[in-house]
């Protein structure tokens, strides 16, 4: 491997510490949320305003104008001021009194995050080809599920023994340090550098850029399937460790170690090989590269059932890691789809649309909408409330299916206009 091979391989690896960081900044709280419920006498509906609407408010919308900046001035910079900025939120949200202040500094995190994967994604693309992207995306997407381990395992860990606030600093802290050694060890790579020369290629205006893009059926319906994805995991991710205290009545240190190493390991699996197989595929069938999100989504289904109605913990939390693998599938492949069919300069921007309805659909709405049905139905249903709200949530990934199917029919299309 020459040193342009090893130093592409080098920088991926660390935009996906980034946003390794990024992921457990953002999950901290989920694995937090009992303790804080109790501590500031909180309702599930307000657990789900934090760990939704809350952070997905200004990492959605937000993330589009930083896109439109990492589509025109250095990406590095934008990224290494982003890191920084939210770690510095994560510290601020343990001194929170109250949940209107924690709920401030959540926002907080969100806008330094919007920042995060739209000009990772741009740089991504001008160091790896179309025939590796799936590859490349699966690998920085791994980032979800070793958040998700440092997040719950690490933050389980220090909130057992020092309670939540603590917890909050001993992530938060490494994160702005790593921002300072980020801005110096990475560079700014030649935009466009790998699918040719760009100078014929205008600065679109947010209205072309939105037009160009939206053009493009299969696009359209790639954002709509990410959404309804996102709608389920987020629902079922964030409450899970919920789910499982209230109903099995495990404590929070098995259920910080359980799901760190299921959600952590089992995401790990499942983004390399759906990324691998839809690039092996996609090289004779490039449907392949919404297939395989078809796939993540009718898999993911049928484990997920298992954790919510079965009546053992222990079968509860072994379902958990092939829900992970089938689950962390689509992700790879769906960026990959969304940075192929944009051109060079619009490529952090296709990265922000495609979040804007991960975000807006899944993230914002998700946790919300499980969180107020838990709610509605605790009179009746008492903690199993919490399993049925998921269950109807659950259902999304239908809709999934259906966009993705959508889009592969109009994939191949769009790539002969490109």
């Amino acid at each position: 491997m020459n040193k342009k091979q090893n130093h592409k391989w080098f920088v991926l690896i660390v935009l996906t510490i980034v946003y390794v960081f990024n992921f457990a900044d953002r999950q901290i709280l989920i694995i937090l949320q009992e303790g804080i419920k109790e501590d500031l006498q909180l309702s599930d509906t307000q657990l789900g305003l934090l760990t939704g609407l809350g952070f997905a408010l200004l990492y959605t919308t937000l993330g589009i104008p930083i896109a439109k900046l990492a589509d025109r001035y250095n990406r590095k910079n934008i990224l290494a001021f982003s890191l920084g900025f939210w770690s510095l939120m994560t510290v601020l949200s343990g001194r929170a009194l109250n949940f209107f202040q924690l709920l401030l500094t959540r926002i907080g995190v969100s806008a330094g995050e919007a920042g995060g994967m739209p000009p990772s994604h741009s740089i991504i693309s001008d160091y790896f080809p179309e025939k590796e992207r799936g590859t490349a995306f699966s690998i920085y997407s791994m980032g979800v599920p070793v958040g998700i381990l440092l997040g719950f395992i690490v933050a389980g860990s220090i909130a057992s023994e020092y309670g939540w606030r603590v917890t909050f600093y001993a992530l938060g802290i490494p994160g702005i340090l790593l921002a300072i050694l980020f801005y110096f060890i990475v560079k700014e790579p030649i935009r466009g550098q790998i699918d040719g020369r760009f100078e014929n290629i205008k600065d679109p205006t947010f209205k072309e850029v939105i037009g160009e893009l939206f053009s493009k059926k299969s696009f359209l319906y790639l954002c709509l399937g990410a959404g309804f994805t996102t709608f389920s995991s987020y629902s079922l991710n964030n409450f899970m460790p919920s789910f499982i205290q209230r109903v099995h009545g495990v404590d929070l240190m098995t259920v910080s170690i359980n799901l760190g190493l299921s959600i952590g390991i089992g995401g790990l699996i499942g983004a390399l090989i759906g990324g691998r197989l839809a690039d092996i595929n996609g090289a004779k069938n490039k449907k392949w590269y919404l297939y395989v999100p078809m796939l993540s989504c009718i898999t993911s289904f049928f484990p997920a059932l298992i954790i919510l109605f079965t009546t053992s913990s222990k079968i509860a939390l072994a379902a958990i890691f092939p829900y992970a693998v089938f689950n962390a599938a689509f992700t790879g492949p769906v960026y990959a789809v969304g940075q192929t069919l944009a051109n060079v300069k619009m490529r952090a921007f296709a990265t922000a649309l495609i979040l804007l309805f991960m975000n807006g659909i899944g993230l914002a709405l998700g946790p919300l909408s499980a969180g107020m049905l838990s709610d509605f139905l605790e009179p009746s249903l008492g903690n199993l409330s919490l399993r049925y709200a998921l269950t109807l949530n659950l259902l999304s990934l239908f809709l999934a299916v259906f966009f993705y199917w959508k889009s592969a029919n109009n994939y191949e299309k769009d790539l002969k206009r490109l």
